[in-house]
């Protein structure tokens, strides 16, 4: 009968506890939420403010490669005009445009 509450008294001994566990999982959503949500959401803030605040005469890069400069923007409608090159103007959403070129062009 002691052989038998030993037993189980060691086998009660060699599991892990559950709260290692539970610390373990919170590390892991720490790191996550600091390395990967995070930093995403303020890059995703930035890009829309970006985006929000485009104006006539914007330099700016599309999605598709398309230097181009911002001829129309109308508040409250997803989409912008831009010209391309002399007469070539192209009708686009907002959300393609993913870089402003006036730093890159002189």
């Amino acid at each position: 009968m002691i052989n038998l509450l030993q037993a189980d008294a060691a086998a009660a001994a060699a599991q892990p506890g559950m709260g290692s566990f539970w610390v373990m999982m919170l590390l892991m959503i720490a790191v996550m939420y600091f390395f990967m949500w995070r930093p995403e959401s303020k890059r995703r803030k930035e890009m829309a403010a970006f985006r929000d605040g485009l104006k006539k005469g914007d330099k700016v890069i599309t999605a598709g490669g398309i230097y181009a400069v911002v001829k129309e923007v109308k508040p409250g409608e997803p989409t912008i005009l831009i010209q391309v090159d002399g007469d070539v103007t192209l009708r686009i959403d907002k959300g393609m445009v993913v870089a402003d070129n006036s730093q890159l062009q002189k």
